[in-house]
């Protein structure tokens, strides 16, 4: 194995033999230089691991010396060594892009440690995960088989979310592998939980998590009833993961109050669980109430052409007159023209938007072979949603949004999942025609793929006529027809879809953040 090689730039370089021996025991090879100008002519001739740099040298300063060595090498991790603890120095150190910094005296452990936290970091970050997700794997095994409610199953979902991001970053095949198995199990047995609960939930408030319908009233206006305006964003189709994607962007500008969830009503789709946040209604009772507005899935037109009266009347229902604005953001141009008026709204004591990106970037991905290739794998939709993020008017607008000091809300109607798994379907021509979930008479399933409701009426769903039921696909799979099942299973394999029921779709988050002043 070669070793790691350090150059050490000081003109008090005798001074530093005993630090250079202790590193050199260490099985570090070391290289020693008294200027700067000497130092740069090193670092051109040969590779480097890492430097200690002295920032007050004769001649060429540390600084100016740093500056020439990051113009030839910026990957390089330079630790500057200083006497001089004086701000300005740091500051245009750490501008600079230091990898550390060190104040006279160091002792040889100082040193070691830097190096360690610069050079083996990635190796000693990857064994302590890897052990750390070892023991907890079977940790979540056992909270699994025995999670026995709405609280238990977000928490288990949170914490395989934790783990699948921090062994994303270690890039480690086989542990990812272990916990996409454990993630399957999961949400086979949260499908399970989901069917035996699900009619008594919504049905019954006392028991149920918290549903769509009661969004927004159980957790938005305790926040119109403070002094603040709320921007109240809903991103369609933002899974829990997508959230911690980009939240240390959103970071710059809001501390994040409280990180909550709530659970999607069935289907978790658009239609129906962001109709229900804006009317604060099931869609049985959106139907019986508001039948101007609501529509069904064999009806014509659009589904979701009413939010902005849905929530008109649920302020009326709850009497709260307030000056508010509901706008609906589907492609970039009217994000930026959005973005462009923000100012001319801040009076507004709610403004309620729906970004719909996300949802373009999931169905785009059964459309388009180049989103195919950028979102293959759950780790590749993150990045892309972070991605579209850091470069979207939505972010222009959260920053308009702080300087106002508005109090942010960020949420979603529902998720998606990854569908890997066919499970065919028959039905007549009026079936609905979603891959998550039917609705028509006379369907035909595998009834171990789904949860079947008979009667809509029991969990709060309209029926299109008197023989009608629901099916809702579990875990991954999506309902294909028997009618050329072999093109329709390869078209839609490995393609993000809703309206079903998996953690991913279901549990899906609820942020509250305060502007940073």
């Amino acid at each position: 194995m070669n070793k790691i090689k350090i150059l050490w730039v000081d003109d008090e370089i005798d001074l530093l033999k005993p630090h250079i021996l202790f590193l050199e025991k260490k099985g570090y090879e070391v290289t020693t230089a008294t200027n700067g100008q000497d130092a740069i002519d090193l670092f051109d001739e040969e590779n480097f691991d890492a430097v200690f740099l002295d920032e007050n040298m004769p001649g060429i300063t540390g600084l100016e010396t740093l500056s020439e060595l990051k113009e030839k090498k910026s990957t390089t991790p330079i630790i500057m060594i200083t006497k001089s603890e004086e701000e300005y120095i740091m500051d245009e150190a750490i501008g600079s892009k230091i990898a550390d910094y060190l104040i006279k005296p160091v002792n040889p452990n100082q040193i070691l440690l830097s190096l360690k936290k610069n050079l083996d970091h990635s190796r000693l970050v990857s064994e302590k995960t890897s052990l750390d997700y070892q023991k907890e794997f079977r940790k979540i095994a056992m909270d699994m088989m025995q999670a026995n409610s709405h609280q238990e199953w977000a928490d288990l979902y949170k914490r395989l979310i934790f783990w699948e991001m921090q062994l994303e970053v270690i890039e480690d095949q086989n542990l990812t592998e272990i916990l996409e198995q454990q993630k399957e199990e999961a949400n086979i047995q949260f499908g399970k939980f989901v069917e035996k609960n699900y009619e008594d939930w919504i049905n019954n408030d006392e028991e149920a998590p918290l549903f769509s319908h009661k969004l927004f009233v159980r957790k938005v206006v305790p926040e119109l009833r403070n002094e603040e305006n709320v921007l109240f964003i809903v991103i369609d189709n933002l899974r829990y993961d997508q959230w911690k994607s980009f939240e240390s962007i959103v970071n710059q500008y809001y501390k994040v109050d409280k990180e909550d969830y709530y659970y999607s009503i069935l289907p978790t789709a658009t239609q129906y669980a962001r109709n229900a946040i804006f009317s604060g209604l099931t869609p049985l009772e959106m139907e019986k109430q508001l039948p101007q507005y609501w529509k069904n899935d064999v009806d014509d037109g659009g589904k979701n052409l009413f939010e902005s009266q849905f929530l008109d009347e649920h302020l009326k229902r709850l009497r709260l007159n307030i000056k508010h604005e509901y706008h609906k953001i589907t492609n970039l141009k009217d994000g930026k023209k959005l973005a462009d008026n923000f100012k001319s709204m801040k009076d507004n004591k709610l403004i309620a938007l729906v970004y719909n990106f996300v949802d373009m970037i999931s169905h785009a991905k059964t459309e388009m072979e180049v989103i195919k290739e950028l979102a293959s794998t759950d780790k590749a939709y993150r990045s892309l949603t972070q991605s579209w993020f850091k470069n979207s008017p939505l972010l222009d607008i959260i920053q308009q949004a702080q300087t106002a000091g508005f109090k942010l809300i960020i949420t979603t109607d529902h998720g998606t999942i990854n569908c890997k798994n066919p499970s065919q379907v028959i039905g007549d021509k009026n079936t609905s025609l979603n891959l998550r979930y039917k609705t028509g008479k006379s369907l035909t399933y595998e009834p171990k793929d789904v949860y079947v409701v008979k009667d809509p009426k029991k969990i709060q769903l309209p029926a299109i006529n008197i023989s009608s039921s629901f099916i809702f696909a579990k875990s991954d799979y999506f309902l294909a027809y028997i009618n050329n099942y072999n093109h329709y299973v390869s078209y839609f394999k490995n393609t993000y879809q809703h309206g079903g029921i998996s953690l991913e779709e279901m549990i899906v988050p609820f942020i509250t953040l305060t502007p940073k002043k």
